[in-house]
């Protein structure tokens, strides 16, 4: 029987996807659950895998070419099996050898994969650290890391005048590396900010030493009650929440020459990944409890590193924060996520000299930066509204009494 090979539906959000590189030829047998194919889309990398065993009979698109949702890919003989597998054994000269980069390469992740090819290794050169032998991006980093620091080999000594020793001596490298299309696409959605909104700035900065002390007397029993470890996140999500609440203008968007106004709170956070930022969101946030929260972006970010997120995870989204200050940022302008009308920016905790009570005393501070699409949100709004979560980040308890 023949099954063909589609392309997943994709969300509204992403129209096509990338075919990057097939695992399998015309001809070979694939298994059942089997990644054929990676496809890149916008926001996330996507694994197609086989539904049935058979042999790969045709391969209608190839690496490189754009492809839409239910679009056929390929097609598998799933009678052709027992063909395929009493093939001579001659067109294998060494099974076990041939077989175990395959192996290698189908038990390694999307973002390892990408590594790997990146830094120019092959999956026999990256010893797996998992039980089940699955590569993971930290056992490609940390091979590079290992590669980096073993003693370099001395290069025979070099002919004179040869062209190798002359383009050496005066070599200045450059290599040319396509944008992978969240990177295009990231480049675009910034572009489209400062082209189509009003965006201004305004900071502050908060005193995080209540937070602090609130953290380190509840953090042992927070983790052993939920499982999860207390960050800071939760505490800023929660200030966001309310903060949106009192003005929920910053909440809203632009459509078109309307204002859409949204009663409820999906809080995007921005995550590093080796593909780039990509942007989770929290639905319905102001549901959530401070354990939900530190849960969801624990998941988010283990995710993120391994390619694993899902379209509708990063769709849609009314607010966001972004944390510069985990990369050592102490101020910055974070640009607004479209459609969105507002962004928050946290950054580096810093102890720095302030006047409290007629004293100069040494607290731990973070400037935060709410940059805001002034076509809708005036400044008096966007200024009350980042005080209130700095309000509420000094003060915690107000978080819980709803003052």
């Amino acid at each position: 029987m023949l099954v063909e090979i589609k392309v997943p539906v994709l969300a509204e959000s992403v129209p096509d996807a990338t075919l990057l590189e097939w695992r399998k030829k015309t001809g070979e047998q694939v298994g059942r659950g089997e990644n054929l194919i990676d496809l890149e889309t916008d926001k996330v990398t996507l694994e197609v895998v086989a539904p049935d065993s058979g042999v790969l009979v045709e391969i209608r698109k190839q690496t490189g070419e754009t492809a839409l949702s239910h679009d056929v890919l390929a097609v598998i003989d799933t009678a052709a099996s027992a063909t395929a597998s009493a093939a001579p054994a001659v067109t294998v000269a060494t099974p076990a050898a041939a077989a175990a980069p395959a192996q290698a390469a189908a038990k390694a992740g999307p973002a390892a994969r990408k590594l790997m090819a990146e830094q120019r290794l092959a999956s026999t050169e990256v010893p797996a650290s998992r039980d089940d032998g699955r590569i993971t991006k930290g056992d490609v980093m940390a091979q590079v890391a290992r590669a980096a620091a073993a003693p370099a080999a001395v290069p025979p000594a070099p002919v004179l005048n040869s062209p190798a020793v002359l383009l050496d001596a005066g070599a200045r490298p450059q290599e040319r590396v396509s944008m992978t299309r969240l990177r295009k696409r990231t480049a675009e959605r910034l572009l489209q900010a400062q082209q189509q909104a009003a965006m201004l700035t305004t900071f502050n900065e908060v005193n995080m030493q209540a937070l602090l002390d609130l953290r380190s007397r509840y953090k042992d029993d927070f983790e052993k009650r939920h499982g999860v470890k207390l960050g800071f996140m939760s505490f800023f999500v929660k200030a966001a929440v309310e903060a949106l609440k009192r003005f929920p203008v910053v909440n809203a968007s632009v459509d078109g020459d309307d204002i859409l106004y949204h009663g409820y709170f999906d809080i995007g956070v921005a995550v590093g990944s080796e593909r780039g930022l990509v942007v989770p969101v929290l639905r319905n946030a102001e549901l959530m409890s401070f354990a939900d929260i530190e849960r969801q972006i624990a998941d988010f970010g283990q995710r993120a590193r391994v390619g694993k997120l899902t379209l509708e995870e990063l769709t849609g989204g009314t607010f966001t924060i972004s944390n510069g200050g985990i990369f050592g940022s102490l101020v910055s302008t974070p640009i607004i996520n479209p459609p969105q009308s507002a962004i928050l920016g946290m950054h580096k905790i810093q102890e720095r000299p302030i006047a409290e009570r007629g004293q100069v005393v040494i607290r731990p501070m973070m400037y935060l930066a709410l940059s805001y699409d002034h076509r809708i949100i005036d400044g008096r709004e966007a200024v009350q509204c980042l005080d209130t979560m700095r309000q509420c980040l000094e003060d915690p308890g107000r978080l819980l009494l709803g003052v």
